[in-house]
């Protein structure tokens, strides 16, 4: 098996996930800062895509873009008007016509967050098959969470060597997911399984949820190949709230398209120091400390009566607190 290495959590990391945030200067135009794409929404499921856009935004995302199905959407409206709904995923929408569809609407985003609301109706996992090819196609950031993990268990290929791709699994849906492809799920390293699990994805990134975040990326070469996990301590609220985890998918879906505008120059006026590949695992660790902040923000307001909704009100202070302020904790 791959020798786990050692997790890594210090100031250095926290220096650079600062690095892929885009400075308020105004010298940026709308959507420059990120346009996150939200794959998900049924009849049944409303809340996740908005928890998941929502906190795109609030993480500082210019625009995001709901695509749901037909049934799904005026509540996903009324939720918030600065969510841009496209109610696409009709059951009846042909692969062509959705194919064409997302040939329009692809090309707009930096990061595509295929999960969030989605369902198991056979034409929605189409549907998300689907998304996910092209998105691959295109080079998007991809982040890959609850019912979409179902698709990477079915079919490995779908998302495997994608070193763009995030996947954020909780305890199940690791256990499933390192049952489905032979990865021993409980180690004496509680570190290994996660990295395993990225090498056997080849190079996808883990973000293992747990009552510590493990970030794991291994992507093995002839020539060795890179590795690197780090572990997410900081502290959480004590209750864990539904809807928690689509938060947690719009920030990393935020913070990868920031990576977009790293990679590119777009705001770091090309001064790129950081190494492409590291940009997703980076993106997680972001993610994460802010999730875990927000969470026990509102806890010590709210306490078990805590909501994911009373999470959203915390995510500027919050996001203050972690990223901008000089005595920045982890």
């Amino acid at each position: 098996p791959l020798e786990s290495p050692e997790p890594t959590m210090s100031k250095t990391i926290l220096t650079q996930v600062k690095e892929l945030i885009p400075p308020l200067t105004g010298g940026l135009h709308k959507g420059q800062a990120g346009r996150v794409g939200i794959f998900g929404g049924c009849r049944d499921y409303t809340g996740a895509p908005y928890f998941a856009g929502m906190a795109a935004l609030r993480a500082g995302a210019d625009l995001a873009h709901i695509i749901c199905a037909p049934a799904a959407a005026p509540a996903i409206k009324s939720y918030s008007p600065d969510l841009m709904v496209y109610p696409i995923l009709a059951s009846e929408t042909t692969v062509a016509e959705l194919t064409s569809l997302l040939d329009a609407l692809l090309p707009r985003l930096h990061v595509l967050v295929v999960g969030p609301g989605l369902g198991r109706e056979t034409h929605m996992q189409a549907f998300a098959r689907l998304a996910i090819q092209q998105a691959r196609e295109r080079g998007l950031y991809l982040v890959l969470d609850a019912d979409a993990l179902l698709l990477v268990q079915e079919d490995i290929d779908i998302i495997r060597g994608y070193t763009k791709a995030v996947i954020t699994p909780n305890l199940p849906e690791f256990t499933n997911l390192c049952e489905s492809f032979g990865v021993p799920s409980k180690t004496a390293k509680k570190t290994q399984a996660s990295i395993t699990l990225s090498d056997a994805l080849g190079g996808v990134t883990v973000l293992q949820k747990g009552e510590t975040d493990i970030i794991s990326f291994s992507h093995s070469t002839s020539a060795g190949g890179e590795r690197e996990t780090a572990e997410v301590v900081t502290k959480s609220g004590l209750k864990r709230c539904g809807g928690q985890g689509d938060l947690l998918s719009g920030f990393t879906g935020t913070m990868l398209a920031w990576s977009k505008g790293y990679e590119e120059g777009v705001f770091n006026k090309g001064n790129s120091q950081i190494s492409h590949t590291r940009l997703p695992l980076l993106s997680c660790v972001g993610a994460a400390i802010l999730t875990r902040t927000i969470s026990r923000r509102a806890f010590e307001k709210h306490g078990r009566a805590t909501l994911t909704s009373d999470m959203i009100p915390e995510i500027s202070g919050a996001f203050a607190d972690v990223f901008e302020s000089p005595g920045s904790k982890i």
